[in-house]
């Protein structure tokens, strides 16, 4: 997988920094590299970071990393199959769709699954953005009751 491509820019500098955590979070799933050698190579490589919002990405991915556990303990009970039957791509966005609900109160439910949804089209399968999805709003559902039922 490249880094960030020029093709669909996301528009914000935090956008940028969850395109390239996912990246990141794919990476580690697929490789087991560890987050400080990922930081490192985004901030080391001239293009790594460009405009994105860099210390939230370091918290995004150093939080994903350390929450894996609670993440996918939150995850299991909205999936429609086995943790290690998920596509690298899902899973990745996932995790970072769990992590800023879970634990980025600040931001907006809907800007989360929005943008997990945006990541799964652009870099997963073809109708994996419908599963990010579903599984996304069913745990925002349940870890943002209050936000929800405000009309937020």
């Amino acid at each position: 997988m490249s880094q960030v491509s020029a093709k669909n820019p996301p528009v914000s500098r935090r956008g940028l920094a969850r395109r390239l955590t996912m990246q990141a979070l794919y990476q580690w799933l697929v490789n087991e590299t560890p987050p400080e050698a990922m930081l490192r190579q985004f901030r080391d490589d001239p293009e790594g970071l460009g405009r994105a919002d860099g210390e939230y990405f370091g918290e995004l991915l150093h939080g994903a990393v350390a929450a894996v556990p609670a993440l996918h303990a939150a995850l299991t009970p909205h999936l429609d199959r086995p943790l290690e039957q998920l596509d690298p791509v899902e899973h990745a966005v996932l995790l970072l769709g769990a992590y800023e609900l879970l634990y980025q109160p600040t931001v907006p439910w809907k800007v989360i699954v929005n943008e997990s949804v945006n990541l799964a089209k652009l870099f997963g399968a073809e109708d994996g953005f419908k599963f990010v999805n579903g599984v996304l709003d069913k745990l925002a559902r349940r870890a943002r009751t209050t936000e929800i039922d405000a009309g937020f």
